[in-house]
């Protein structure tokens, strides 16, 4: 990073330091030039380290106060003119305005380090830079655009025109798990498909796997064929798409909580029987056994069967109540005895996989996400673990990354759910087994806290729910509470970018998608219009066609009958 007096002078000045701010981490700067202080951009002003070593300390701009400017009765007479009240009074129009700018600094850029605060305060009446592009796409990037590990994701929101790209680093990005946090129509799903993309171009190939709810996620197949993500060794990725119809959870893979959630209205009792079923189909059918809803059934009744004094068996009443509600399962098309989306199926670097469930219920969600999440993870960490080998069917030697939609309905904060737990352990644990999680909600406080907090990288865009940004203020610490006001203002596909991704926080703008977009809103108005003309063309269409001729009468007894 360039330091000397020649690359000083050359920099844009546009403030002099005034003293410290509020906390030790603060300075204040004054400024006439109010188009050069926004909130999020980036400053700097120069310091000599203790060795001699001239240092640029970066900041960034968190508040601006106007502190001088002409009386405000000259402002609320509409016929006066500022600009020769200004005149008069020796103030410089058109900026006759002087503004006090709070800097949170965040420190000096080092290559290998990230950024080191020196804890060396500005002097009164030293200049305050603004930072230059060259500069900033150098200490905002963990890595460059392009390079192995890198996703462009857009540019810098304060630098028009692209001239600074934002690259984040993939291996932090999965890893470390990430959460995309935005209102309703903010561009959500969007920028989660520029990240797939980006995790599928030639310089990542990785191994996605997406839950779909809503079925957004299918036009990604526009990457087959295109140049954007061919390699020059011929790599081209892979995109699989499973409809409803094509997903099949093993039933021997489900445990007792799953069956339980998928059950309704469970007595204390039915539930005990059901425990001690699994317990009994367990103790009997050892190995790889893969059983069904009759062998289930099976060990309910043996469960609920008692011998008398007499030695007769006699069945309770629970068993014929849950067989009952089992022989429902049983109809279930996505559960089966054979059939299997094992983690091999779902896996494959170069290959995202999507799973698409809109058509599935609610209940069904939550136990094909619980039991595909749960066997990928120990597929995992028995591979690192090498207790299975190439030939076994949970085989991964390959980190996977795992994209979940509407991630609110998997784990809400308040309420039971299956996907909660197994969620909590992989994103506390799967790190050190090369899983990694994403999680998009558009209702950020409907989502469990715990599992939150473990998304250390975060693309938040626009909320304006008073909760859900009450509930970023705990969940997403890195972002800054300067940035996290910026929240209501933000407008589609413009985001903030914090953690481990990136070397410091970020306002940036999404770039443009490569393939085109399923989540697009309908309109409405416009298929109203559609509906009503192709109607009227029809209605003219039967109105201009001649008459069929009328069939003859029949006669009986001289009477002519229709």
């Amino acid at each position: 990073m360039p330091n000397s007096s020649t690359d000083v002078a050359s920099l844009q000045v546009i403030g002099t330091v005034k003293g410290p701010g509020e906390t030790g981490n603060e300075y204040l700067f004054i400024t006439a030039d109010n188009r050069q202080v926004k909130i999020g951009e980036f400053v700097a002003y120069e310091a000599i380290a203790a060795q001699g070593e001239p240092l640029r300390i970066l900041g960034k701009i968190s508040d601006r106060r106007l502190i001088d400017h002409l009386p405000d009765r000259i402002f609320a007479d509409t016929e006066i003119n500022p600009e020769a009240i200004a005149a008069l009074v020796g103030f410089v129009y058109p900026n006759p305005e002087i503004y006090e700018v709070s800097v949170t600094v965040i420190g000096h850029f080092h290559p290998a380090l990230g950024f080191i605060n020196p804890r060396i305060t500005p002097d009164p009446g030293a200049k305050v830079y603004r930072v230059d592009d060259a500069t900033l796409v150098q200490v905002v990037n963990k890595k460059q655009r392009g390079e192995v590990g890198s996703a462009h994701v857009g540019s810098l929101l304060l630098r028009p025109g692209g001239a600074v790209p934002v690259s984040l680093d993939v291996k932090e990005l999965v890893s470390t798990h990430m959460a995309i946090l935005a209102g309703t129509g903010s561009g959500k799903s969007y920028t989660a498909g520029v990240l797939i993309e980006e995790l599928l171009r030639p310089y990542n190939r990785a191994a996605v796997l997406v839950f779909d709810p809503h079925g957004e996620y299918g036009t990604l197949g526009d990457m087959r064929g295109h140049p954007a993500f061919q390699g020059e060794d011929g790599y081209t990725p892979e995109v699989r798409v499973l409809p409803p119809e094509d997903i099949r959870i093993r039933m021997s893979s489900l445990d007792y909580y799953d069956v339980v959630s998928l059950l309704p209205d469970m007595s204390d009792r039915q539930q005990a029987i059901l425990s001690k079923g699994f317990t009994i189909l367990k103790r009997h059918r050892k190995g790889d056994y893969r059983w069904d809803v009759n062998d289930l059934i099976s060990a309910v009744r043996e469960a609920d069967t008692s011998v008398d004094e007499e030695g007769t068996e006699k069945l309770g009443s629970s068993a014929p109540a849950l067989e009952w509600k089992l022989e429902k399962l049983s109809h279930s098309p996505y559960f089966d005895r054979m059939e299997h989306l094992a983690p091999k199926d779902l896996f494959e670097p170069g290959r995202v996989t999507i799973l698409q469930m809109s058509e599935i219920s609610q209940e069904e969600q939550q136990v094909i996400c619980a039991a595909v999440l749960r066997q990928s993870y120990h597929a995992r960490l028995n591979t690192v673990k090498e207790k299975v080998d190439a030939n076994d069917e949970t085989y991964l030697p390959y980190p996977v990354f795992i994209l979940i939609e509407e991630a609110h309905r998997f784990a809400p904060g308040h309420e039971p759910s299956r996907c909660k737990q197994i969620l909590r352990t992989i994103l506390s644990e799967g790190r050190k087994f090369g899983m990694g999680v994403g999680l998009i909600t558009q209702r950020p406080g409907k989502l469990d806290s715990d599992v939150l907090s473990q998304c250390m990288s975060q693309f938040l865009m626009r909320i304006v729910n008073p909760v859900d940004q009450e509930s970023l203020k705990y969940g997403v610490e890195a972002a800054g509470r300067d940035l996290l006001k910026e929240l209501p203002a933000l407008t589609k596909g413009q985001v903030i970018i914090s953690g481990a991704c990136v070397n410091t926080p970020v306002l940036c703008q999404v770039r443009q998608r490569l393939t085109q977009h399923g989540g697009e809103t309908l309109n409405a108005p416009q298929d109203w219009q559609n509906y009503f003309q192709g109607h009227r063309r029809r209605d003219r269409a039967i109105a201009s066609a001649p008459l069929a001729s009328a069939p003859p009468a029949h006669t009986v007894g001289g009477i002519s009958i229709d």
